[in-house]
C-alpha cells in the first residue's frame, strides 16, 4: 500500500510500513523512513510505483488549461477528487487525481486551498488583478533580463541614467533598476564599486573614494548656507608680541606663542587660542552646523572645515590682525622648570608674523637652541620655549616612567594638481617629530590643555576631558590621568576652529575666566548636563569616520606614489606576523609567503602591482635584511 501525502507544502508518494491511529510510518524510494501525520495524508493506493507516479503526475499536469480548469470547476469549495471525477468524464485514477492535485496546488492565483485536497476558485474579480499582477511582474522580469544584460555589456541602461549616482551610497532597493543592478552583481560577482567604475559612471576609483564619502556624510554638498555673525563683545589688546608656528598647509591657525622676560629667568610665556566660543553659542545656529560636522575633514590636497570660511576668517590668527583670543600666561623660571603662577585671559592679540616650519626648520637645531654663540631665527622666543619645554618633557617623563619615543616619521601629502584628480603629483615630505619646532608646539600645546583641564576642574565645571588609564583612551565629563602623556588630567582646547570638543571646552573656559568660582551658575553646561554625553558620544563616532576616510584617501595617494616614481622595490619593517610598514612612504600591508621574523626585522620587497579602488598592494618577500638599520616609524597624520 502506498500513500499521496503533503510535507511542508510539498507532495511526495510513499510505501506505507505500517499505520496508527493518528500516524503512518512511510518509507522513500531511497530507503529513508519517515513518520507522518494521519491528517497529512491525501490518497491511497496499490497498483502503481509511488516514484513513477510523481514523474509522470508532473509532467501531465503542465498539459492541463488553467483557465479551462478554472471554468469548469464549481464556484464553491470542492475536493479534488470531486472535479477529478467532472474534468476526466470517469472515476479517476490514482494518477489523474494525483495530476489534478499538482495543477490546482502550483496555481494559487486560479485555484485558492481550503483545506487537505480542497480547493475553491478564485473570484472573477480577484482572479483579474492577481493576472494582471503577473502580467506586469513578467514584463518587469524580462525589463530586468534586458537591463542586466545591458549592464554585462557595459551599457548604462537608459532608465539608469538618472538614479545610477545613488546606487554608490544610498540605493533605494524598492527601485526596479536598483533589484536589476543587484541581480547583475550578483550573476557578474563584482562589487558595487567595480560595475560603476566598468560602465564609467565614475571616471576612476578616487572618484569613487570620494563621492561615496560624500554622499554618505554630506548628502547636502559641503557648502555652508549664508549666514550673519553675531557680533562679539570688544576686548582689550594684549601688549605681547605673538608668533604663531605651522606648516605650510595650514589655513586655520588657532594658536601663537608670545614670550615676555620678567627678571632673570622668569619669564612670562603666552598661549593665545583663536577664540571662536566667543560667537559660536550653544544651539545658535553656528553651533549647530559645527556640531552637525564634529571635526574638520582633511584628505590630501583638500579638506571639509568644520566652520564656515566666515567664522575661520574672524578668528584665525593671521598675521597683522587683532583676533579674539583665550590666552594662557604661564609664570615660570625656564633654568628649573618651576611654573610659578598661571593666568587665563579673554583679549585680543595681534600675531606679529604666522612662521612656517619648512622656512624655519633646518635654522632651528637643537645645538643652536641651547647654544646662545649659535645664530638663529627668532632666538628671544624660541630658546625660552625651548629651555621651558625640556623641564616639561622631563616631568611628565618621570610621571610615565620611561621616555617618550619621539623618533618617528610623519608624512604631509602635497598634491601638485587638483585634489580629485588622479594624475595630480603626488610628493609625500617626511618630517621627524622630534624636530625641535614640533616638540616646541607639541609641549606647549600639551601645557595649555593640561592647565585648562585643570581650570575647569578647579572652578567645578564640566567639560571634556581625554583620559589613558591600563592603556584605555576614553573621553569623560570629569578629569582621570592620562598616563601617555604623564599628567594628571588633559582635555582637548587648543584647536577650536577645527574639533568641535575644543569649541565646546573653550566655551566653558571663557565662563570660567569671566565668572570664576559662579560659572556653575552661566556656564553653557552645568554640572551633569547629559548633552555633554551625547556630545561625546557622536563625536568619537564621526571623529573616527572623519580619520578612517583620510587614511583611505591617504593610502590611495601612496599606491599612486609608487606609481608616479615607479618603485619596485622597498623596504619594510616587521610589525608582527606578515604585517610591515614601509620605511618610505606612510603604509601598511601585509605580505603573504612572508616568513616568520622578529617585530623591527628589516626586509626587502618587491611591488608587483596596485588596485586603486580595493586600495591593496601586491608585494612578494624578497630577503631579510641581516645588517642593523634604524627602524623608523612612518605614521599618517593630519595637517595641524
Amino acid at each position: 500500500m502506498y500513500v499521496v501525502f503533503e510535507d511542508n507544502g510539498q507532495f511526495k508518494a510513499e510505501k506505507i510500513l505500517s499505520e496508527a491511529d493518528t500516524s503512518l510510518q512511510v518509507e522513500s524510494a531511497s530507503g529513508k523512513r519517515s513518520k507522518i501525520k494521519r491528517n497529512n495524508t491525501i490518497f491511497f493506493f496499490d497498483n502503481q510505483s509511488p516514484l513513477t507516479l510523481m514523474d509522470e503526475a508532473r509532467q501531465l499536469a503542465e498539459d492541463i488549461d488553467l483557465e479551462f480548469l478554472w471554468e469548469c470547476a464549481p464556484q464553491q469549495e470542492f475536493q479534488v477528487e470531486e472535479l477529478a471525477r467532472d474534468y476526466f468524464g470517469h472515476e479517476p485514477t490514482i494518477l489523474e487525481k494525483t495530476t489534478l492535485l499538482l495543477r490546482l496546488h502550483g496555481a494559487p492565483v486560479y485555484f485558492h486551498r481550503k483545506g487537505k485536497g480542497q480547493y475553491r476558485p478564485a473570484p472573477p474579480d480577484i482572479l483579474k488583478a492577481a493576472l494582471a499582477a503577473l502580467e506586469k511582474k513578467q514584463k518587469q522580469a524580462e525589463q530586468q533580463a534586458a537591463w542586466i544584460e545591458e549592464i554585462k555589456q557595459g551599457m548604462v541602461p537608459e532608465a539608469f541614467k538618472p538614479v545610477i549616482s545613488t546606487f554608490l551610497a544610498k540605493p533605494d532597493k524598492n527601485l526596479q533598476e536598483w533589484k536589476a543592478f543587484s541581480q547583475a552583481m550578483d550573476e557578474t560577482g563584482e562589487t558595487i564599486e567595480q560595475i560603476l567604475l566598468r560602465l564609467k559612471v565614475y571616471p576612476h576609483p578616487l572618484a569613487i573614494h570620494r563621492e561615496k564619502f560624500l554622499a554618505l556624510n554630506f548628502p547636502k554638498g559641503t557648502r555652508f548656507k549664508d549666514i550673519t555673525l553675531p557680533a562679539i563683545a570688544d576686548l582689550p589688546l594684549a601688549e605681547v608680541e605673538p608668533y604663531s608656528v605651522d606648516d605650510m598647509f595650514t589655513t586655520e591657525i588657532d594658536d601663537a606663542f608670545s614670550v615676555h622676560q620678567e627678571n632673570g629667568s622668569v619669564y612670562n610665556i603666552g598661549i593665545h587660542i583663536a577664540a571662536p566660543a566667543l560667537m559660536v553659542e550653544r544651539d545658535s545656529e553656528l553651533d549647530k552646523l559645527a556640531r552637525d560636522r564634529m571635526s574638520t575633514v582633511y584628505m590630501p590636497g583638500d579638506k571639509i572645515p568644520m566652520q564656515p570660511d566666515s567664522v575661520i576668517n574672524t578668528f584665525s590668527l593671521i598675521a597683522g590682525k587683532p583676533t579674539p583670543v583665550v590666552s594662557l600666561y604661564i609664570k615660570a623660571n625656564i633654568d628649573t622648570g618651576e611654573i610659578l603662577s598661571s593666568e587665563t585671559r579673554l583679549e585680543k592679540v595681534c600675531v606679529q608674523e604666522n612662521l612656517r616650519t619648512n622656512l624655519i626648520d633646518h635654522l632651528i637645531t637643537v645645538e643652536s637652541l641651547e647654544d646662545e654663540s649659535l645664530p638663529m631665527p627668532y632666538p628671544f622666543l624660541f630658546r625660552p620655549l625651548w629651555k621651558l619645554g625640556q623641564h616639561l618633557k622631563t616631568a611628565r617623563e618621570v610621571i610615565r616612567g620611561k621616555p617618550e619615543n619621539n623618533s618617528r616619521v610623519e608624512y604631509s601629502f602635497v598634491l601638485d594638481g587638483p585634489a580629485d584628480d588622479p594624475n595630480a603629483v603626488i610628493n609625500l615630505a617626511p618630517r621627524r617629530r622630534d624636530a625641535p619646532l614640533d616638540l616646541i608646539v607639541a609641549e606647549f600645546m600639551l601645557l595649555a590643555n593640561t592647565q585648562w583641564a585643570g581650570f575647569l576642574n578647579d572652578n567645578g565645571l564640566p567639560g571634556i576631558f581625554r583620559s589613558q588609564q591600563a592603556g584605555r583612551t576614553r573621553m569623560s565629563t570629569h578629569p582621570l590621568p592620562h598616563e601617555t602623556i604623564g599628567v594628571p588630567y588633559y582635555a582637548w582646547c587648543t584647536s577650536p576652529l577645527r574639533r568641535y570638543v575644543d569649541l565646546i571646552n573653550q566655551s566653558q573656559i571663557i565662563a570660567a575666566a569671566q565668572h570664576g568660582v559662579s560659572a556653575r551658575l552661566v556656564a553653557p553646561f552645568k554640572p551633569k548636563d547629559a548633552d555633554l554625553y551625547a556630545i561625546i558620544g557622536a563625536f568619537e563616532s564621526q571623529y573616527t569616520l572623519w580619520g578612517e576616510f583620510q587614511s583611505r584617501l591617504e593610502r590611495f595617494w601612496c599606491l599612486r606614489w609608487f606609481e608616479q616614481q615607479q618603485v619596485t622595490r622597498v623596504e619594510a619593517t616587521v610589525l608582527r606576523d606578515n604585517l610591515v610598514r614601509f620605511n618610505n612612504a606612510p603604509f601598511v600591508t601585509t605580505i603573504n609567503g612572508m616568513p616568520e621574523l622578529e617585530r623591527g626585522s628589516i626586509v626587502e620587497i618587491d611591488l608587483m602591482g596596485s588596485n586603486l579602488l580595493d586600495l591593496t598592494l601586491d608585494c612578494q618577500y624578497v630577503r631579510q635584511i641581516e645588517q642593523e638599520a634604524p627602524v623608523p616609524h612612518a605614521t599618517e597624520v593630519s595637517p595641524s
